[in-house]
């Protein structure tokens, strides 16, 4: 199964639509729902990510028999120094955004955290590239 979702940046209004649609079809496909969980956080953090500092992004969600892809690509200032961002605690959010209260820099770990593999790579001026993978099936 393949699905898209475009990311709008600054529009806190729609962060979560992705996150939620993939909710509404991992519960109809996956009996675990800790992976649907783990899934749904990590998609969800990325997304916010997206809105609270790039301009644009997309979500590509790939579901096969034995796992979930999901690749999250914006267009943006990318990240300048990647071992810093994945520091707890470390952001770059504005401060209107912290006021909405996003932007704690935990987005990043969380990602990571709920993720069997975290693949993350950008390029300063350009954008930041993001996949997320979750298994389905533990060995």
């Amino acid at each position: 199964m393949y699905f898209e979702f475009d990311i709008e940046g600054g529009d806190f209004s729609k962060a979560g639509y992705a996150s939620s649609q993939l909710k509404k079809i991992l519960k109809q496909l996956v009996g675990d729902h800790k992976i649907v969980k783990r899934t749904v956080v990590a998609l969800y953090e990325a997304e916010v990510n997206v809105v609270a500092h790039a301009f644009s992004g997309k979500v590509i969600i790939n579901i096969d028999t034995d796992k979930i892809e999901i690749q999250v690509n914006d267009k943006g200032p990318g990240i300048s120094d990647i071992q810093l961002a994945m520091k707890e605690g470390y952001s770059t959010a504005s401060e209107k955004v912290r006021e909405m209260g996003f932007g704690a820099g935990m987005g990043l770990s969380n990602i990571k955290n709920n993720s069997d593999e975290f693949y993350l790579s950008s390029e300063v001026g350009l954008g930041t590239k993001l996949t997320i993978i979750a298994y389905l099936v533990k060995e």
